[in-house]
């Protein structure tokens, strides 16, 4: 059973089964591969490619795509579509080299202990991976929730297993957080 993430003098470090560790490496694979499929044309100028520029410049199709790559302008379409194809690139890029690192972690032996830097992208991989779980089950406020909730209550097992998996992966959050602020916490005052 899990052991949520904890500073020690090592590093960050947390515990997980067997079980939990397939599981977390399967969804950063499932994140990861949704960063891969590019809803834009096949054929890329390789000198924009280069430079970190794209030809992607609408919102991605899939709702989910559209929570990890979000419009920079919502109420300025060509701002937004520049936006995009300036930072959408780099942007998957810095996603997925995250969310890789966090599945290469996980293959250590033993308890997992991470760096502040390793840390960080694990927080990262966390949370994109909690906007697709909650885009796929239509939550985004606190009464969502409370409906979701209500359904898996009643007897809606597909909805109780991906809500109990969003707990889960907020639970785990949420202690990496804590583990990473809590220097922050022994600074001297001002």
């Amino acid at each position: 059973m899990a052991r949520g993430f904890q500073r020690g003098r090592r590093g960050i470090r947390a515990k997980f089964d067997a079980h939990e560790k397939s599981l977390l490496a399967h969804l950063f694979v499932e994140v990861y591969e949704l960063l891969d499929a590019h809803d834009g044309p096949g054929e890329q100028d390789p000198l924009a490619v280069m430079v970190g520029i794209g030809t992607a410049v609408d919102t991605p199709a899939d709702p989910a795509l559209a929570r990890l790559l979000p419009d920079g302008h919502r109420d300025d379409p060509q701002a937004s579509a520049d936006f995009r194809r300036y930072t959408e690139l780099g942007l998957r890029d810095r996603k997925r080299a995250g969310l890789e690192a966090a599945r290469v972690s996980l293959g250590r032996e033993g308890a997992l202990v991470l760096d502040d830097d390793e840390a960080r992208a694990w927080a990262v991989a966390l949370t994109d991976v909690r906007l697709v779980l909650a885009e796929r089950m239509g939550l985004r406020t606190e009464q969502d929730h409370d409906r979701l909730l209500e359904q898996a209550e009643g007897d809606d097992e597909g909805v109780s297993v991906m809500l109990s998996l969003y707990d889960f992966l907020t639970w785990l959050q949420e202690t990496l957080v804590a583990a990473l602020v809590a220097p922050l916490r022994d600074l001297p005052e001002d």
